[in-house]
C-alpha cells in the first residue's frame, strides 16, 4: 500500500508541476515575457540594417497582434454568451404569454359555442338543429325544429314559440325581412348593400331628361365647345387640340392626354363635359392602386356592403344618361395602369357591347341597384375613360399594350386667349354623336391616294425597321380621320397625327443606334411620299426622337 501512496504521489506531483509550469509559461510567453522581448529588440536594433530594421519591427507587430487578438475573441465570446442567456431569457417570457393567449382564444371559443347553442335552444328547445350547409340559402322554407328535426317546439319555451310563429307567418308585418326575402315583395326594412348606387336609382326615378339638340353638325360641336369654354370657364384651346379630342372620341373609349403640367390635361375633359351639361367624374388615381378593387370597389364581407367608388358610381350612372359620361382618371400613371385597369381594357376591346360587363358580386340580392344584372354592371356605350399623364421620375411608363388600345393626344402648349359672346351649353345624346361619327366615315371616307401612299410608307416601316401598322390601328386610322376632316381638319393631318402618335411612338422601345441612323433616310422617305410640306407632326417627332439619342 505504501508503494502505492508513492507512486500516486509522485505522479500526481509531476502533474501539479507540468500545469504550474504550463501556466507560468503561458503567463511569461503573453504577459511577463514582453519586457525580456523588449529588451532583445533594443539590444539588436541599434545594430540593423535598414531591411532588418524593418523587418523587426513587422515580427514585433506581429507578436503583438497575436494576443491582442486572443483577447479580442475571449470578450467577443463573453459577449455572445450574454446575448443568448438574455436571448433564452425573453423566449421563455414569449412563450408562456403565447400560452396564455392560446387559452384566451380557446376560451372565447367555447363562450361563441355557448352563445350559438342558446341561440339554437331559442329556436327549438334543447335538441340542436343540424346543420343546413348551401341548401338553406336556396330553399323556400326557413329552417326551424320542426321541420328539420320533425319535432315539435317543447311546450313552455315561449322565446322559441314566438320567433317560429313570426317566421310561419303569413303576413309581412310580422316578419318584414324574412318574408322580403322568401316572397320577393318590396320592404322598407330591405338593407341595401349599394349604398351610393341606390341613390343614383333614388335621382333618376323621376328625372326629368333636357331637350337634346340633335341637329348639330361636328363642326359646330367642336367649336361651340372652344367658344362655351372661353365665354364660361376662361379656358382656352387651339382648334387643333378639339378636333384631335373629338375624333379620339370617336377612334376609342380610351384617351390619354400627355403632356407638361400646366397646360389643361384635366380642365379639358372637365369643360367639355361641362359643355354637354354632365359633369365628369374626376378620379385621382394614387401609387397604391394595384388591383381593380381600387377603381371598382370590393364587398366587404363583415359589413355586408359593397365598398363603393366613385368611379363605380359614375360607371352605373351612365347607365341612366342619354348624353356622353366622361370619367376623367388624373395622374393615371402614377400606379401601373395595366394592373388597375386591366380589367376594363380587356372589356372595351369585345366586339360585341353585349359583353362590355363586369362582374361585381356572384349574386343577386333583395335590395340590389335597379341596372345591376346578377351582380354585373353594364359599361355603356356612352361612357368615355380619359387619362392624364405627366412623364417624369413619379410616373410609370405607359406600355405599349395601353398605348395601342388608347388615343394619346399631346397638350404641350397654352392657346392664347380670345374675347367672345357668352355661348351656352349643349344638350347632346351619345347616340347621336356615335351617329354623328357614322356620318363622318360616309362624308370623308379616307382617299385611294392617301391609302396607297400610307402603305408604301408600311411597306418601308416592315422593311427597315420590322414595324408594322396593326389591324387596331388601321381600325382606329378609319374612325379617326373622317370624324377629324368632319371637325374642320384635313385628311394628310389626321394620318400624319396617327403615324406619329401610333405607329412611330415605337421607336423610343427600339436599338438607339439602329434607330440613330436609320431616321434620316426615314424623313427623306416620307418628304418624297407626301411631300415636304406634309407629314410634319411625324417628321418634328422622329427629330426629337434623334435628338434624344
Amino acid at each position: 500500500m505504501s508503494e502505492f501512496l508513492k507512486f500516486a504521489y509522485e505522479v500526481l506531483s509531476q502533474v501539479v508541476y507540468n500545469l504550474v509550469t504550463w501556466i507560468a509559461s503561458f503567463i511569461k510567453l503573453f504577459i511577463t515575457g514582453w519586457v525580456e522581448y523588449f529588451l532583445i529588440f533594443k539590444t539588436y536594433f541599434p545594430t540593423l540594417n535598414l531591411l532588418a530594421k524593418v523587418l523587426s519591427v513587422l515580427l514585433m507587430l506581429l507578436l503583438i497582434a497575436i494576443p491582442v487578438l486572443l483577447i479580442i475573441l475571449l470578450i467577443r465570446r463573453i459577449i455572445l454568451h450574454h446575448q443568448l442567456k438574455a436571448d433564452s431569457t425573453d423566449n421563455a417570457t414569449l412563450y408562456r404569454e403565447i400560452g396564455r393567449l392560446n387559452k384566451q382564444v380557446l376560451d372565447l371559443m367555447d363562450e361563441k359555442n355557448s352563445i350559438l347553442a342558446l341561440k339554437v335552444n331559442a329556436m327549438g328547445g334543447v335538441e340542436r338543429i343540424p346543420y343546413m350547409g348551401a341548401s338553406a340559402l336556396t330553399e323556400d322554407t326557413i329552417p326551424n325544429l320542426k321541420n328539420v328535426t320533425g319535432n315539435e317546439v317543447p311546450a313552455g319555451n315561449t322565446v322559441a314559440a314566438e320567433v317560429v310563429a313570426a317566421m310561419e307567418n303569413k303576413d309581412p308585418g310580422k316578419a318584414p325581412l324574412v318574408r322580403a326575402v322568401i316572397e320577393g315583395k318590396e320592404d322598407a326594412n330591405v338593407v341595401h348593400r349599394f349604398p351610393k348606387l341606390s341613390l343614383v336609382d333614388a335621382k333618376y326615378r323621376n328625372f326629368q331628361y333636357p331637350q337634346y339638340d340633335n341637329e348639330i353638325s361636328l363642326e359646330d360641336f367642336t367649336e361651340g365647345f372652344r367658344l362655351f369654354a372661353a365665354s364660361q370657364m376662361g379656358l382656352y384651346y387651339p382648334p387643333e387640340i378639339v378636333r384631335r379630342f373629338v375624333a379620339g372620341m370617336a377612334a376609342s373609349k380610351l384617351l390619354i392626354l400627355e403632356g407638361i403640367s400646366g397646360t389643361g390635361k384635366t380642365s379639358l375633359p372637365y369643360s367639355f363635359s361641362r359643355y354637354m351639361d354632365n359633369p365628369a367624374t374626376i378620379v385621382s388615381v394614387q401609387p397604391s392602386f394595384r388591383d381593380r378593387s381600387e377603381v371598382l370597389g370590393y364587398f366587404n364581407e363583415f359589413s355586408k356592403k359593397f365598398n363603393e367608388t366613385e368611379f363605380l358610381r359614375a360607371l352605373y350612372e351612365a347607365n341612366y344618361r342619354k348624353d356622353p359620361t366622361l370619367i376623367v382618371l388624373d395622374e393615371m400613371n402614377l400606379a401601373r395602369i395595366e394592373y388597375y385597369f386591366a380589367e376594363m381594357l380587356s372589356v372595351l376591346e369585345m366586339p360585341s357591347k353585349e359583353e362590355w360587363v363586369l362582374d361585381l358580386v356572384p349574386t343577386a340580392w333583395k335590395g340590389d341597384p335597379v341596372k345591376l344584372d346578377s351582380g354585373k354592371i353594364h359599361v355603356t356605350d356612352s361612357t368615355w375613360f380619359i387619362g392624364t399623364a405627366n412623364n417624369d421620375d413619379s410616373t410609370f411608363t405607359i406600355t405599349d399594350k395601353v398605348y395601342d388600345r388608347a388615343m394619346p393626344i399631346e397638350l404641350n402648349e397654352k392657346a392664347d386667349a380670345f374675347e367672345c359672346e357668352k355661348y351656352p351649353k349643349c344638350d347632346i345624346t351619345a347616340e347621336h354623336l356615335e351617329d354623328l361619327f357614322e356620318k363622318a366615315k360616309t362624308d370623308y371616307p379616307i382617299s385611294d391616294d392617301l391609302m396607297e401612299k400610307m402603305a408604301k410608307l408600311d411597306n418601308y416601316l416592315i422593311t427597315r425597321f420590322k414595324l408594322s401598322f396593326g389591324n387596331r390601328i388601321m381600325k382606329q386610322l378609319y374612325d379617326f380621320i373622317p370624324v377629324y376632316v368632319a371637325c374642320g381638319g384635313s385628311e394628310i393631318g389626321g394620318m400624319d397625327y396617327i403615324i406619329a402618335r401610333k405607329v412611330l411612338k415605337k421607336f423610343e422601345s427600339m436599338n438607339v443606334s439602329f434607330v440613330r441612323d436609320e431616321i434620316t433616310g426615314l424623313i427623306s422617305y416620307i418628304d418624297k411620299t407626301f411631300g415636304e410640306e406634309e407629314m410634319q407632326d411625324s417628321k418634328n417627332y422622329l427629330r426629337r426622337i434623334q435628338n434624344l439619342y
